[in-house]
């Protein structure tokens, strides 16, 4: 498997995690009158926002990179390190329910990161 190809998932990943706690953070930081429009001028919102503006770019790149077949099982461990931030930082409930289905999709992103993706150079 090429190394850029994990780097750029990894980083995908990342940006995808820190982009909606931030997101998140500032969501519930900001005053209830507020109302939802104007919460999006909030700092923690806007760099939430601008996370996964990046997060949108970069996971574009890495499906010109990688088939879609490797990419979204891979970055669904983002889904995973959501839930487990949510839970230990911003203090969300999360049932044993979506415990279970965090930890379904983490044994589906652990089995398709075996697989060798097939890249574009590749062959050649």
């Amino acid at each position: 498997m090429r190394l850029k190809i994990l780097i750029l998932a990894a980083t995908v990943v990342l940006l995808n995690t820190a982009g909606n706690f931030y997101l998140g953070l500032g969501m519930k930081r900001a005053p209830a009158d507020m109302g939802a429009l104007l919460s999006l001028l909030q700092p923690w919102v806007l760099l939430g926002i601008a996370l996964l503006v990046i997060w949108t770019l970069l996971r574009m790149k890495l499906l010109e990179w990688a088939d879609l077949s490797f990419v979204l099982p891979v970055t669904a461990v983002g889904y995973v390190l959501n839930a487990i931030t949510g839970a230990v930082f911003l203090h969300e409930q999360v049932s044993p329910l979506r415990w279970t289905g965090t930890a379904l999709i983490m044994a589906g992103a652990i089995l398709t990161g075996l697989t060798q993706p097939a890249g574009k150079d590749e062959g050649k």
